[in-house]
């Protein structure tokens, strides 16, 4: 009986009603909370036929860039990696000579050798990056320091660059990953040959003209020295649960 007065109560009073929504949520118009859950159904709806239209987008068009906003700049080749959009060095060369000039072309060249190799003689305007913790400050930069487009390389393009670039794109996909398919970077190629093969017909765009192998007899130590420290941070990484596994990119 007390219940039903403190029922009738509440009815005829808005500011116990009131109270009583707040400290009872569950007595919250049906209707209300039906609505809330069709809003979040709607918006996880679009999501899903956004994120589908622009898998199918780059499925579709092997010309558009990995954000699906435009056209790949630099006519590319089927190189030695098919996951990666590769580049020739006379490429390389004709967009140093003023070639795309009609587009817009702010680029960096991310090369990927150890220092004394870079040191040894780089492509001109390359900066030096070999490392992981060197590609997440990459990713870090603001939004008016992001080249357009990106171009690694290592002493062949085999092993080092391809494997810096594949981690740039997969930490850029984690970072923007709900913004599918937007991009930090989202147009980066591979210099097919590496160093080696621009230098052979380009010395004249390298600075100094010159060429120390990764191998070089009078760098043992330093190669030594780098590898070891690589592996002891890849180990640290593992130990400390830090390595993420990263969703499967459709395309890069």
């Amino acid at each position: 009986m007390r219940r039903c007065m403190e029922e009738s109560e509440m009815k005829s009073s808005p500011t116990l009603a009131r109270k009583s929504n707040c400290l009872f949520p569950n007595r919250i118009p049906k209707e209300n909370r039906l609505v809330n859950v069709v809003k979040e159904d709607e918006i996880q709806d679009r999501d899903i036929v956004r994120i589908k239209l622009a898998v199918e987008r780059l499925s579709d068009s092997e010309e558009l860039i990995a954000d699906c906003s435009r056209p790949y700049t630099l006519p590319t080749i089927c190189g030695k990696h098919k996951d990666l959009k590769s580049i020739t060095p006379q490429t390389l060369r004709d967009l140093f000579s003023g070639e795309y000039n009609q587009f817009y072309t702010d680029y960096t060249i991310i090369d990927c050798r150890y220092p004394y190799e870079y040191n040894g003689g780089y492509i001109q305007g390359a900066v030096n990056i070999y490392t992981k913790q060197s590609i997440d400050v990459l990713l870090q930069r603001s939004e008016k320091d992001r080249p357009q487009i990106l171009i690694f390389h290592c002493e062949f393009s085999s092993q080092r660059a391809p494997t810096l670039l594949r981690y740039l794109r997969a930490q850029d996909r984690m970072l923007n990953s709900q913004n599918y398919p937007r991009l930090y970077y989202p147009e980066v190629y591979i210099l097919n040959g590496g160093y080696k093969a621009f230098y052979d017909h380009n010395q004249d765009f390298c600075n100094p003209s010159s060429y120390v192998p990764m191998l070089h007899e009078d760098y043992r130590s330093e190669l030594h020295h780098i590898r070891t420290v690589t592996k002891s941070q890849t180990e640290r990484e593992k130990t400390r649960g830090k390595s993420k596994t990263m969703s499967r990119v459709v395309r890069f």
